[in-house]
């Protein structure tokens, strides 16, 4: 490397000039790119009252098909309540969306109207995981990220299959963003 004060070839990886002592500025590294380290969705356990609930309204519209016949319009239009309050349920579920990147956690929300929340991994300062009852006999979780930003500013994993993996990968990849 060339010193710009002096025009001296200094050694490589220095960091001043053996000959006249001024700073050396090395070649800036090339771009690392970003790259995906996991993409997280809830269970689907998370919206199980809303599939017994659609179960239920089909159940009732069935028995009302099936012992009054001459409200078959109704019936079938119960059954049909009942099918989409299942597709809303999976709608729902499907809207929610994480992603661990090798630089930010990303939360994504909605279908139509879509809300973004982004957390770099250098501005983590905890990572919670939380597990019921119920949810440890499915092998599911909470993960709780806060943010070393700002005291309001958490992102949220709720109803995620294999919780601690999940905290140990942003652990790792925080660790290796810090390093």
């Amino acid at each position: 490397m060339r010193c710009s004060q002096c025009g001296f070839e200094a050694a490589q990886g220095a960091a001043f000039c053996s000959r006249c002592g001024a700073r050396l500025f090395a070649p800036r590294p090339a771009a690392v790119r970003e790259y995906a380290l996991l993409k997280i969705r809830p269970s689907l356990w998370n919206c199980a009252n809303v599939f017994i609930l659609g179960v239920f309204v089909i159940g009732i519209g069935a028995r009302t098909l099936y012992v009054q016949h001459d409200l078959w319009r109704i019936a079938f239009g119960i059954i049909g309540a009942g099918i989409l309050i299942i597709a809303g349920g999976l709608l729902g579920n499907r809207a929610t969306g994480w992603s661990v990147t090798s630089d930010r956690i990303i939360e994504r929300r909605g279908l139509l109207a879509v809300s973004r929340r982004e957390m770099e991994l250098a501005d983590i300062r905890s990572v919670e995981v939380s597990q019921r009852l119920f949810q440890r006999m499915l092998g599911l979780g909470d993960v709780t990220i806060a943010s070393a930003a700002s005291t309001d500013f958490m992102i949220r994993m709720n109803h995620i299959a294999r919780p601690n993996e999940v905290a140990e990968t942003v652990r790792k990849a925080r660790l290796k963003r810090l390093a």
